[in-house]
């Protein structure tokens, strides 16, 4: 079972991230280094949502967004933590 954490971005999204985005990456690239976090990435057309998908426990992936430097200036908006039970493909199915 992976988790699945969900972003819902701001509308200025894209206009205000530039300042954030290497602070963001830097959390991110941590994390997959360390094995937790296998894919992240937003979701263009229109830009309102971001996933991340997780091989953690929940405190882990709670612990990244609350230290996410998008969370914490408010490009994202609201965040939530889902278990998804992959069935075909990766090291969980």
């Amino acid at each position: 079972m992976h988790l699945l954490l969900e972003y819902t971005l701001a509308d200025d999204y894209l206009e205000r991230r530039a300042a954030l985005r290497e602070e963001h990456l830097a959390l991110a690239r941590a994390a997959h280094e360390r094995g937790e976090l296998l894919l992240a990435g937003a979701l263009p057309d229109p830009y309102d949502r971001a996933l991340l998908v997780w091989d953690a426990d929940r405190e882990t992936v709670e612990c990244f967004a609350a230290s996410d430097p998008y969370v914490l200036r408010g490009l994202v908006t609201s965040w939530s933590v889902r278990p998804w039970n992959v069935v075909v493909g990766g090291a969980g199915a």
